[in-house]
């Protein structure tokens, strides 16, 4: 129950069948502290994760349901934007249509440890959009 990158707790989720392409696993993991998503057995979470997670242990900006998933999912891909492109879009996407407000949530999300410099991220994500 806890990231491999950093030993922080972690928050597991089962990933919803529409974002499984950009998962490392059907069941996954965030870090309450880099932002990195594993799968949950390499956090040491096999089989103890829900399909509706409480990701506001990462951080209180993060929105319920698939919304949230998928955010939590784009957050993993941000330590690469370039070569994670059409994921971080696609999950965008989703978590819109899921009704998220996506510049409400990179405007909120505070995360000074995560992997990759959150702003400049944020700045990128912004312009992306």
């Amino acid at each position: 129950m806890s990231c491999p990158h950093c030993d922080a707790e972690v928050v597991g989720f089962a990933v919803p069948s529409a974002l499984r392409d950009h998962a490392p696993a059907d069941a996954a993991a965030i870090c309450t502290r880099c932002l990195r998503v594993v799968p949950a057995d390499e956090a040491g979470l096999a089989g103890d994760v829900s399909a509706d997670p409480d990701l506001s242990a990462v951080d209180p900006a993060f929105p319920s349901g698939e919304a949230g998933i998928a955010l939590a999912l784009c957050c993993g891909k941000l330590d690469s934007f370039a070569l994670n492109r059409e994921s971080i879009e696609a999950l965008i996407d989703h978590a819109e249509r899921a009704g998220a407000d996506v510049f409400a949530f990179l405007g909120r999300l505070d995360a000074a440890d995560a992997a990759f410099d959150l702003d400049r991220r944020r700045a990128a994500l912004i312009d992306f959009l």
